[in-house]
């Protein structure tokens, strides 16, 4: 029997176009497959969507699902979108969220050592610290933290050295926060440093600081002059005192049950994008709070740079030092020390 080469040309044509079909309708569900994320994780923060946490964040994740081919996708949530500070280290700990961004000021509520670095009057200019972050006192609070079965980064992001605002007074000598009522975040080391100067801490969530300030619930409040002006401080406050009185930065935190669902060689891609924009971010916050001061004043502020080496004197006789180095231990102390020098 002789076949046509009509016949065998529709034939094969016809079971060409059959295998085509099937086949694009099996690849069609596997591209879209490979468009969506495998890891779809999201990282909290209380920051303003301005500030440059938040701006290297976005560039963070953007790298992240670049470089893992859509798998990871790192969902941003600034300006304690999904709840307090408080809520989100119940959270972290939870796997309601995956990364966080905290202070080590108010990690402190779980790990007592990650506020070390907070001491009043303790560093005295960026150096100080990063030599310090980046070095034996940075890795002592990391493995303190990880004994709380978090993980955590190895690069800690800048907050930037805080000062003290005012709607009523300038802070010139430490006689000066005597009585006075300003918002602290809820830590103890705050209130501890405050009530050293007779001050009237009273701890307040940040999602709430400007509405405590515009209500005169508290006189005043202390932050880096980033957060004063990506948080628009500026509107409820007149004065700002150059106290420097601590040094503030944010662990980036992650679930440590998220973390370990990421294989390994998705961890390092992970890892690395965090830690690099980290030090991106620092690079922003120091230049941002070293050139605020003029614009800051433009918007109605009243700037004063006190003698700094009275508060740290008041702190020492009040027994601040005393206190937190029994809180802390002759081992972290000895670390703290190393660094700022001496204290008690």
């Amino acid at each position: 029997m002789t076949i046509s080469t009509r016949t065998v040309s529709r034939r094969t044509l016809l079971k060409s176009s059959a295998a085509a079909t099937m086949m694009a309708g099996i690849g069609a569900p596997l591209v879209a497959r490979a468009q969506q994320a495998e890891f779809v994780y999201k990282f909290a923060n209380n920051l303003p969507d301005t500030h440059p946490i938040n701006v290297r964040s976005r560039e963070m994740s953007a790298a992240i699902k670049q470089e893992t081919n859509g798998r990871v996708d790192i969902q941003i949530f600034p300006s304690s979108q999904l709840g307090s500070d408080t809520d989100m280290l119940s959270q972290i700990r939870s796997g309601g969220v995956e990364f966080f961004t905290l202070s080590g000021l108010i990690l402190a509520t779980l790990v007592p050592a990650a506020s070390i670095n907070g001491i009043g009057f303790a560093f005295p200019d960026y150096p100080a610290v990063w030599k310090a972050m980046d070095g034996d006192l940075g890795a002592y609070i990391r493995a303190q933290i990880t004994k709380a079965n978090l993980v955590v980064m190895e690069k800690i992001w800048d907050n930037g050295f805080r000062q003290t605002t005012s709607s009523t007074k300038p802070i010139n000598t430490p006689e000066d926060y005597k009585g006075f009522k300003i918002r602290v975040p809820v830590s103890p080391l705050w209130t501890s440093m405050f009530k050293a100067f007779d001050a009237a801490p009273a701890s307040i969530n940040f999602n709430e600081v400007y509405s405590a300030l515009q209500t005169k619930i508290v006189e005043g409040q202390e932050n880096p002059l980033a957060l004063i002006s990506t948080a628009k401080l500026y509107e409820v406050q007149k004065y700002c005192s150059l106290t420097n009185h601590m040094w503030d930065g944010y662990w980036f935190l992650a679930n440590r049950r998220a973390w370990e669902r990421l294989p390994e060689d998705v961890r390092t891609i992970v890892a690395k994008n965090i830690n690099g924009a980290g030090m991106k971010a620092r690079e922003d916050t120091e230049k941002l709070n070293a050139n605020l001061q003029t614009e800051l004043a433009a918007k109605g502020f009243t700037f004063n740079q006190p003698d700094l080496k009275p508060f740290r004197e008041k702190l020492r006789q009040a027994g601040f030092y005393a206190e937190w180095k029994a809180k802390y231990g002759d081992e972290a102390w000895a670390i703290l020390e190393k660094n700022a020098g001496k204290l008690t």
